[in-house]
């Protein structure tokens, strides 16, 4: 330092050299920093650059939108409503690409709550798990959530025990024709116990609606069946899932309805794809595929050849149904457990 002082024509002549050098490195530091981080690009762009999706589901099956997997002539597929809106979507993002080769849907399959977690740490480009858009505290912050793919869907209950149904009822003839819905199920469910699936909507309204149950959180609807400590009095989950298990699968349990025989619903649930809130330009394309869904009709088809309509399930697999990585399968049909709520 004090050399440079002393002779100042010394120090600019190597503020030039090291100015010289930092000009010929500048395209190597514009390349090294490129690398590591790649100029800003928009989501779509991304996504038809990488062709592929990343699309997540859970690692339970919610039928019929997401049923679990299979093994056909093909490999391992899984199906449902929710993989066929998968492969709409891939499609449309196909036609927006315009590549040579089509957008390719990969499946990431993982715990239900642990979808939230993966979308926030940019591991999937959207999910698509019958999430409901419309439940308080359903909406963690720097998520997006579409618009409707399933209307007027709801959280409904199903029992084995008549006398269940009866306490329940009980309730709602006292109302006299004025009913009250969620008055008649806090009572009729006082001192009952109550199964919900972690981090579902019917999970978040017994935590906010009834005080009174013993509350029971499972990993998954199956492991709400399957459990025998403690015994379940009543399952909440969303309507569509329950109405088609108790019809094709766990025919021993049966929709709680009101008295008059008419489905009781719990509350509205609205059904969406979920992304990150950063991407506009996909939540504007996911927003304009459905509303072309909806307009043309295709929607209301998918809704009803796949909660109305008899079929194999086995069979839809095999013809349409997407492909999994082997080592998914084994934690794919462990349902895991059930536990008490903590403080209840």
């Amino acid at each position: 330092m004090t050399s440079l002082r002393k002779n100042p024509r010394w120090g600019h002549s190597c503020l030039l050299l090291l100015v010289i050098v930092l000009l010929q490195g500048c395209g190597l530091i514009y390349d090294a920093v490129t690398m590591i981080h790649p100029l800003t690009r928009d989501e779509l762009s991304s996504i038809c650059t990488r062709g592929r999706l990343r699309v997540g589901i859970s690692v339970e099956p919610f039928r019929p939108f997401i049923f679990p997997a299979m093994y056909t002539d093909e490999g391992i597929r899984v199906t449902g409503l929710d993989i066929e809106l998968i492969r709409e979507v891939a499609d449309a993002l196909s036609s927006h690409c315009g590549g040579p080769t089509p957008i390719v849907p990969t499946l990431h399959l993982t715990r239900f709550p642990d979808l939230f977690i993966k979308m926030n740490e940019g591991q999937l480009d959207l999910f698509v798990s019958s999430v409901s858009r419309n439940v308080p505290g359903a909406r963690p912050t720097d998520l997006w959530f579409s618009a409707p793919y399933l209307h007027d869907d709801g959280i409904a209950a199903i029992i084995q025990k008549p006398e269940v149904a009866e306490r329940v009822w009980a309730q709602f003839r006292k109302q006299n024709g004025h009913w009250d819905t969620l008055a008649a199920v806090q009572e009729g469910f006082a001192g009952l116990t109550v199964a919900v699936q972690k981090g579902r909507s019917s999970h978040l309204y017994a935590q906010a609606n009834l005080k009174q149950i013993r509350l029971v959180i499972c990993d998954s609807l199956p492991a709400a069946i399957e459990t025998k400590d403690p015994n379940i009095d009543v399952i909440l989950s969303d309507h569509a899932i329950l109405e088609y298990v108790t019809k094709r699968v766990w025919q021993e349990w049966h929709l709680l309805t009101r008295f008059d025989g008419t489905p009781l619903i719990l509350t509205h649930d609205d059904l969406s794809i979920v992304t990150s809130d950063q991407h506009r330009r996909l939540q504007w394309f996911l927003n304009n595929l459905l509303f072309q869904l909806e307009e043309s009709g295709r929607l209301q088809e998918m809704r009803r050849r796949w909660i109305e309509s008899e079929y194999a399930p086995t069979r839809r697999a095999t013809t349409e149904g997407l492909p999994l990585e082997v080592t998914q399968v084994p934690d794919h049909y462990d349902q895991g457990h059930c536990r008490l709520a903590e403080g209840l």
